[in-house]
């Protein structure tokens, strides 16, 4: 993809040869001792604290890996990710990334896929479906960032790849990293061998404080500016509540069965996070879901400096209640039982789930989180468009909507408009 194709263009002329590999096959002069499993080359594609981290954890989950290869669209951050990872003393022997694999710019991506065995997509999301395409394309395993889309087209994009990632068993592990929690585990499982009954209400809260911002240089073109905010740009995160808030918005779907919602209405806006520096995004929501059964899901985020914080489900049913959070005995039950807590084995979950996918591979029984992973983007993004427009939004409208959220043009010097702040009763739904 040329800086100035259009994603839309892109995946729908992309041809690459589909591989079919029903495991990584590697060339005879592959330099591995007798008896030892054969090196797993890594990209990293989106050198960001996230992908930073992500590369630290793919190298401690298995023996004989190689951070291969890196990409970004900024030099600077790749130099930064690549020092810093250089630092950690029990990964910075399996750095192997020389200047010829370090690639810089829109078109990056492809030279990291070309190399490797395995790649991690942590770009903005707006770039996930044109990665993970290509990705799969070329049968390489992929860890995919949460969330995998910015709009329905993308969402789509994804299901359909995932499902050619199934038919060339490849792995597709996502970062939708509670999942791959031990205690979160345990406590959905009791849920749905029915100790609180009967799911009726759900609640998610995802309430923090504000996050970076990088104030815009002179030099700077429109693109380089939302680039290196693109946080605050829905073409290029979702909007927060999608780049975040899909977290807890997916635990309670796995609550749920990874049954979703038919229809949402919501709020949202800005009160706080108001100058221009800050795009044209929003600093809260608040969405209310409803299941095919009757069951209600209040969905509601805020992002504004010294506010309380509160990143938490809670489960409510015809037995009992369920709290679920990541803090100290967090994951409580109220039962007419009795009440429980998790005093299971802890874990660390963001290594778990690359420990689970480097395993997978060597085992040859991949992973595929591709269906939960983009329905629940789509969960999110039905609550962006029902507190944008105001309406109310039903799962099929979500997931058949035409707004394709991509520019016209991956280019650096074109002109690129902040879009005007989402004003419920004036924005359409598309």
């Amino acid at each position: 993809m040329t800086p100035q194709t259009s994603r839309r263009e892109f995946l729908g002329t992309s041809s690459a040869a589909a591989i079919g590999l029903a495991a990584l096959t590697f060339p005879k002069n592959s330099a591995h001792a007798a008896g030892e499993e054969p090196t797993l080359k890594v990209g990293l594609i989106g050198c960001g604290a996230r992908g930073t981290d992500a590369a630290r954890q793919a190298l401690r989950a298995d023996k004989n890996v190689k951070l291969w290869a890196m990409a970004d669209a900024f030099s600077d951050r790749l130099e930064v990710s690549r020092n810093s990872l250089g630092k950690i003393e029990d990964v910075a022997t399996k750095i192997d990334v020389p200047p010829e694999r370090r690639f810089v710019g829109f078109n990056a991506y492809q030279d990291v896929i070309a190399c490797c065995d395995v790649v991690l997509l942590t770009t903005p999301p707006q770039f996930r479906p044109l990665h993970l395409q290509a990705a799969v394309d070329a049968g390489k395993h992929v860890f995919a960032e949460k969330p995998c889309a910015v709009d329905a087209p993308g969402v789509r994009k994804v299901l359909q790849i995932c499902k050619e990632a199934e038919q060339k068993k490849l792995s597709i592990v996502s970062g939708l990293c509670l999942r791959y929690d031990y205690g979160f585990q345990e406590i959905v499982k009791r849920v749905h061998d029915g100790e609180i009954g009967k799911v009726h209400t759900l609640q998610a809260n995802d309430y923090r404080g504000g996050i970076w911002v990088k104030p815009r240089l002179p030099e700077w073109t429109d693109m380089t500016w939302q680039m290196r905010n693109w946080y605050y740009f829905t073409w290029l995160s979702g909007d927060f509540n999608v780049e975040q808030h899909v977290h807890f918005l997916d635990v309670c779907a796995w609550v749920m069965g990874n049954q979703y919602p038919v229809r949402a209405v919501g709020l949202g806006g800005r009160q706080v996070r108001t100058e221009p520096e800050y795009g044209h995004i929003y600093d809260h929501f608040s969405i209310v879901y409803e299941f095919a059964d009757g069951a209600k899901f209040f969905s509601n985020c805020r992002q504004q400096q010294g506010c309380v914080s509160d990143m938490s489900a809670h489960v409510a049913g015809s037995k009992g209640v369920a709290h679920i959070s990541e803090k100290n005995k967090g994951l409580v039950m109220k039962t007419d039982a009795g009440d429980w807590v998790y005093s299971g084995k802890e874990n660390q979950m963001y290594q778990t789930e690359h420990d689970e996918l480097f395993a997978s591979i060597r085992q040859g029984k991949p992973i595929n989180n591709g269906p939960y992973m983009a329905n629940s983007t789509l969960l999110a993004i039905m609550g962006r468009m029902a507190a944008y427009t105001g309406q109310a939004i039903t799962w099929e409208m979500a997931m058949n909507s035409q707004e394709d959220l991509t520019p016209p043009k991956y280019d650096w010097d074109v002109p690129l408009a902040v879009p005007p702040v989402a004003r419920p009763g004036v924005t359409k739904f598309v």
